[in-house]
C-alpha cells in the first residue's frame, strides 16, 4: 500500500491515535500530516507506505477551519477544556465583531500558544505548560487567506468563523487575538478541520468505516493515489534511461518524454509504472529524484 486516507478524525482522539488505529489495520509504516488537538474535529490526512515521504508536501498547503470564538474568558489552553484563568465583560456588537474579525485577513505575526508541539530547547511546549512553566515565543509569519463570520450567538457571547490559512497558524491564537481586538478577552470553543490541500471533509472517513473496511477485504479501496492528491505533469522515461531511473540517479531531459523541459516537479513514469517524483532542473536540462515510490 502506498497513498492517502483522507480521515475524518473526530473528538477525543489524538492524531497519534488516529495513526496507531490505521497502522494497525493496514500493517505498514503510516504518518500523519499536521496535528489536530484531542477536542477538534475535521480532516485528518494520513500517508501510507511509500507515501510518506510525500508529508511534507501535504502539511505546508492551505487549511480551512470552522472555529467557536467564545467571548469574555481567558482559559490555559486557549480554548475550552483548559481551566478558567479570569472572565471579562462583553459588549456583544454584530458590526463590530465583523469588522475585528475581517481586521484579520493577510500576512501576520502571531505568538504559538504554550498548549502546542511546538519545540523549544528541544522540550515541546505542552510538556512545559503542563508542569506550569511559560516560555517566551517567538511571533511567527502566518497569512489569513480568508476569514469570515458565518454564525452570530449574542446569548452565549459566541461566534462562529470560517476561515482559510496557511501552515503553521494557530486557531486557538486567531480566537484569542480576536478577543483582545474587540477589548476583551477570548478562547476557542469547537473546530472543524473542513481541508487540508486537496482533502475535504464532505469525503473524510471515519475511523469505525476504516475498520469495517479492513474487516471486509476492501480497505485498498479507501486508498487515494499519489498522483490523484498532488497533482504535477506526469513523463514517461525512454528505455535507455530506464536503468538509471530505477538506480536514483539524475536524468538528462532527453531521456524523458514530457511536455517540455520547464522548472518545478514531475511524476516519472516507466514500463512497470509510476518510479517517483522528480524535480526538473532546467539550468542543468535534468531531472533530478525527490522521492522514490
Amino acid at each position: 500500500m502506498k497513498g492517502f486516507f483522507n480521515v475524518f478524525k473526530e473528538a477525543g482522539y489524538t492524531s497519534h491515535d488516529v495513526v496507531a488505529i490505521v497502522r494497525k489495520l493496514t500493517k505498514g509504516k503510516v504518518g500523519h500530516t499536521g496535528t489536530l488537538d484531542p477536542q477538534a474535529e475535521g480532516v485528518l490526512p494520513i500517508c501510507v507506505g511509500r507515501a510518506t515521504k510525500l508529508a511534507d508536501m501535504i502539511t505546508g498547503q492551505q487549511k480551512s477551519y470552522t472555529a467557536e470564538v467564545v467571548l469574555g474568558i481567558t482559559t490555559d489552553t486557549g480554548d475550552m477544556t483548559g481551566q478558567v484563568l479570569s472572565q471579562a465583560g462583553v459588549c456583544f456588537d454584530a458590526d463590530e465583531i465583523v469588522r475585528a474579525v475581517e481586521g484579520f485577513r493577510g500576512p501576520q505575526m502571531q505568538v504559538p500558544p504554550m498548549y502546542s508541539a511546538l519545540k523549544v530547547d528541544g522540550r515541546k511546549l505542552y510538556e512545559l505548560a503542563r508542569k506550569g512553566q511559560t516560555v517566551e515565543r517567538k511571533p511567527r509569519a502566518v497569512n489569513i487567506e480568508a476569514i469570515n463570520v458565518i454564525g452570530l450567538s449574542p446569548s452565549t457571547n459566541s461566534f462562529t468563523i470560517d476561515v482559510t490559512c496557511s501552515k503553521g497558524t494557530y486557531i486557538r491564537s486567531l480566537c484569542v487575538d480576536i478577543g483582545e481586538a474587540l477589548g476583551t478577552c477570548a478562547a476557542m470553543g469547537a473546530l472543524l478541520r473542513t481541508r487540508s490541500g486537496s482533502f475535504g471533509v464532505d469525503t473524510a472517513i471515519k475511523l469505525s468505516q476504516f475498520k469495517a473496511a479492513a474487516d471486509d477485504g476492501s480497505l485498498a479501496g479507501l486508498l487515494l493515489p499519489v498522483e490523484d492528491v498532488l497533482v504535477f505533469p506526469r513523463a514517461h522515461v525512454k528505455p535507455e534511461g530506464y536503468a538509471k531511473a530505477k538506480n536514483g540517479n539524475p536524468l538528462p531531459c532527453e531521456l524523458v518524454d514530457m511536455p517540455g523541459c520547464e522548472a518545478g516537479n514531475v511524476w516519472l513514469h516507466g514500463p512497470d509504472g509510476l518510479i517517483g517524483l522528480y524535480t526538473v532542473d532546467t539550468a542543468a536540462g535534468m531531472l533530478r529524484l525527490e522521492v522514490m515510490l
